[in-house]
């Protein structure tokens, strides 16, 4: 009966608390791109619409019908509304061979997208799904770099894979709606960038990475002129602006994107990075809001436990 006192009161206590943590507002415009995009039909079906043009579903080809079923729940459309294309692992390799640990790419299709244009000036709407060695940002960063912009994006596999062969479907996708080929080389330099962007994160956090690489792509009309070691150096300056050490090695990785880079057009990437930023930015704020939060929660759920044992401890149960 003490045990059940102790709890009730505790949880009395913990639910006063509860609204001082949101009194400063700091959670309330909290911004999320979710890991699991959701169906607004609360019986867990997606309702059937009409056909969208300006919308394409491309789907793994390893996929079983259930698996299918499964990324059309997470993409929130149903299947039959919206165009729907298929990427091989064949078509992923093209792009990902010589970036990408083949461990990683895996000898089956998994990876889906869903991609549907936005109107321009819309910027980019990322989410994943069951994806689990590449971020929001870090696709949206990479897809920048191709130069796929103003489009809402879903990456949604049926269990957790990593997500590097998604890529291939969002160029499919883009190209197939538009018309337009995007340039080979760009989608080679995303594809190198979304592997390093990623190493990186596995160190340093995904934000921080998307910010290192995309600080280095504002300024490529002066890394192109650079040395090698001036690039260097100007990495580490990028790097310690984010409190972030270094290994040579990633350095490295970092030099030879930059050199990539070199063949795109400086003004037209210049402009898509920058068109992100806020969006970046917003997201960055608000996985910060988001971390304060649940330390706060913990500080006040240590502090009850405490007051609640302290008071164990003098009445002696």
């Amino acid at each position: 009966m003490k045990r059940f006192i102790s709890f009730f009161l505790s949880a009395v206590l913990l639910l006063g608390l509860m609204p001082a943590a949101f009194a400063d507002g700091s959670v309330a415009d909290v911004i999320i791109i979710s890991d699991e995009p959701f169906s607004d039909n609360p019986g867990g079906t997606v309702v059937s619409q009409p056909t969208i043009n300006q919308s394409r579903a491309v789907i793994g080809a390893d996929l079983s019908p259930d698996q299918i079923a499964a990324v059309y729940q997470a993409f929130g459309v149903a299947r039959g509304s919206v165009i729907e294309l298929t990427v091989t692992n064949a078509e992923e390799r093209m792009w990902l061979q010589g970036y990408v640990d083949p461990a990683l790419i895996g000898t089956r299709s998994i990876s889906s997208v869903y991609v549907e244009l936005l109107p321009a000036g819309a910027n980019m709407d990322v989410s994943t799904s069951n994806i689990t060695w590449c971020t929001p940002e870090m696709y949206m960063s990479a897809l920048a770099t191709a130069g796929i912009t103003d489009a809402r994006i879903v990456v949604a596999a049926p269990f957790a894979v990593s997500g590097t062969a998604a890529l291939t479907g969002v160029y499919k996708a883009y190209e197939d709606m538009t018309g337009k080929k995007l340039d080979d080389l760009a989608k080679a330099v995303s594809t190198q960038e979304l592997t390093i962007t990623g190493d990186l994160a596995q160190e340093i956090g995904s934000m921080d990475s998307t910010s290192i690489v995309n600080d280095l792509k504002l300024m490529l009309d002066e890394t192109r002129k650079m040395t090698d070691e001036q690039i260097r150096q100007e990495i580490v300056a990028i790097a310690a602006r984010y409190n972030v050490s270094l290994t040579d090695n990633q350095i490295r990785q970092l030099i030879s994107l930059c050199r990539s880079l070199e063949g795109l057009d400086p003004d037209s990437l210049k402009k898509r990075v920058e068109d992100i930023q806020g969006t970046l930015n917003k997201v960055s704020e608000a996985k910060t809001q988001v971390v304060g939060f649940v330390q706060s929660v913990k500080k006040v759920v240590t502090s009850v436990a405490g007051f609640f044992k302290r008071i164990g401890d003098l009445l002696g149960w």
